[in-house]
């Protein structure tokens, strides 16, 4: 096991009817003027924003909001939040949403809070120096942004999405209310289960960890949870337990639990988070939604990295799927592309209902290894050729 620090502020606040503490959590922090930020009409529909506004506002807090934020969160909407931050005198983000809306937010918080582009982070040309408080009210149990250091952001221009990870944007709080998502469509929810699972798989395939028998068991038990309980809401979407068992899987895929005595070297995620940058330029260019993206393109990561450690593959079969020793991977792999179809979620990118040209797939290849700058992912490293190899497997 690997030298590693665990340190998580984020203080969650969990169960029925917490939405109504906002108010109270944002005053524990010290807010005086917050920006509510959210999405779409969804949050206005429920009747969700107005008892968060109205806990706000028995607080004693001043607030104003901002909403429009989309899937793949974009930099015009960021620029829109800072100025209206600036120019208000805003002193914490808070989002109502799920993952999306809580990357915008933490973005919003960067760039009030430093001068200059904010977009400079995620170019990686400037470290921020600060950040203004995030507190979360999450809405969707998926990318785990609620706890984690991670922001991913779409830049308008070139539709870039790009990554960044910074402990100054960790969430100072998340309300967790598994009921506040009984209402949304099942491809969202399975969707979130795909990324849920995702982000400890991006941990899991990590060459640094070889030791590191507890993580592996919580990696696996968190994994298990997941693959039961969606299936689970699959058959009942109001299920209290199940919805519940997923939220907080999301929270502790992506805070750094599972990537305890990995490969830490911060600001560098521990595992190899291939399949999340060759995700990333599909939900730029084509606005898919995350998680069915990663399941579309994961097995053909697998297949193509997989003669690699093989023994990783075995173990992960044996672990998870009750394998015996010494599993193939094609085996490992196509259990858990059985899973996602079982969630009706795509195993190809054709299944997204997305036709690759040859162009799009050199142009997929180009920005993911950043105009042939960098390579991505740890387990095996893939340039832009491999990526290129990757996406034109995955087409279907």
């Amino acid at each position: 096991m690997n030298n590693f620090v665990y340190h998580i502020p984020t203080k969650v606040c969990f169960g029925k009817d917490t939405e109504n503490e906002a108010g109270s959590l944002l005053k524990e922090f010290g807010a005086k003027k917050a920006l509510v930020h959210f999405g779409g009409g969804s949050v206005v529909k429920s009747g969700l924003l107005d008892k968060v506004c109205k806990s706000i506002k028995e607080a004693g807090i001043d607030y104003i909001t901002l909403g429009g934020v989309v899937s793949n969160p974009r930099l015009s909407k960021v620029y829109e939040g800072v100025e209206l931050g600036r120019k208000n005198g805003v002193d914490f983000i808070l989002a109502v949403g799920g993952g999306s809306v809580i990357d915008s937010a933490k973005a919003i918080a960067y760039g009030i809070a430093n001068e200059g582009d904010v977009w400079d982070f995620w170019a990686r040309t400037r470290v921020p120096e600060a950040c203004l408080p995030v507190g979360s009210v999450l809405t969707i149990s998926a990318a785990g942004s609620e706890m984690s250091e991670a922001c991913v952001i779409t830049k308008d221009e070139g539709l870039l999405k790009r990554g960044y990870t910074n402990n100054l944007s960790r969430p100072k709080f998340a309300i967790m209310n598994p009921e506040l998502t009984f209402t949304l469509p099942w491809y969202q929810v399975a969707s979130g289960a795909v990324d849920i699972l995702m982000h400890t798989l991006e941990r899991w395939f990590d060459k640094k960890r070889d030791s590191a028998q507890l993580t592996d068991a919580i990696s696996i038990g968190l994994m298990k949870t997941v693959m039961r309980n969606a299936l689970v809401l699959k058959g009942n979407a109001t299920d209290y337990n199940a919805a519940a068992e997923l939220m907080w899987a999301g929270a502790l895929s992506h805070n750094g639990l599972t990537g305890c005595g990995g490969n830490w070297n911060p600001p560098v995620l521990p595992g190899d988070w291939a399949t999340h940058q060759l995700e990333h330029e599909l939900g730029g260019m084509f606005e898919v939604a995350h998680g069915a993206g990663l399941s579309a393109v994961w097995g053909s990561w697998a297949r193509y990295v997989s003669k690699d450690n093989p023994e990783y593959f075995a173990k992960l079969g044996k672990d998870l799927f009750g394998m015996g020793d010494g599993a193939a991977a094609e085996t490992v792999i196509k259990k858990l592309e059985d899973f996602f179809v079982s969630i009706d979620m795509p195993v190809t990118i054709a299944g997204l209902g997305v036709t690759l040209s040859e162009e799009a797939v050199k142009e997929l290849a180009h920005k993911c290894s950043f105009f042939g700058k960098r390579t991505i992912g740890s387990y095996r490293p893939l340039d832009a050729g491999d990526m290129e190899a990757i996406y034109r497997a995955a087409k279907g």
